[in-house]
């Protein structure tokens, strides 16, 4: 298990879909700018609507993948969006466990959608089900305040 707390958070690595698929681009934008009242955000650009484009131009995954790994290892929590099934998240979350970060899965439950038992039977991780963004930020400060 986790050892300690959260001290001086000001390392947050926000985890959500991007190749996977991108429809809830603008929640991850407004979730990062409410992390953002925490700490500072190593993955803004997940909230990015341009990201694809840009990201394409780079053409270079090992690139993306050495980054956002650094940034993870170096990051105080991980909140992932998991409502998108994404293999990059599911990985993210996978090394957030081996290194005992604490780690925030956000789920908006959909009809006819189930979250994976990776996430929802791993105890090392906080699971939270919502279904507006005021409830999410609710989650966050409630997740961090226990935490810190």
């Amino acid at each position: 298990m986790l050892e300690g707390k959260i001290t001086n958070l000001t390392k947050i690595y926000f985890a959500g879909s991007i190749r996977g698929g991108r429809d809830d681009v603008e929640l991850y934008r407004s979730i990062i700018e409410h992390l953002k009242t925490h700490g500072e955000v190593f993955t803004e650009h997940v909230g990015d609507t341009e990201l694809e484009m840009r990201e394409e131009e780079k053409d270079n995954d090992c690139y993306i993948h050495d980054r956002d790994i650094n940034w993870l290892f170096a990051s105080d929590i991980v909140v992932a969006e998991v409502t998108q099934p994404s293999l990059g998240v599911g990985y993210e979350i996978g090394r957030a466990v081996e290194r005992k970060k604490y780690i925030l899965c956000l789920y908006r439950p959909k009809k006819g959608k189930k979250l994976s038992a990776m996430i929802n039977g791993n105890p090392q991780l906080v699971v939270k089900e919502y279904q507006s963004l005021e409830e999410v930020k609710k989650i966050i400060d409630t997740f961090i305040q226990n935490n810190s």
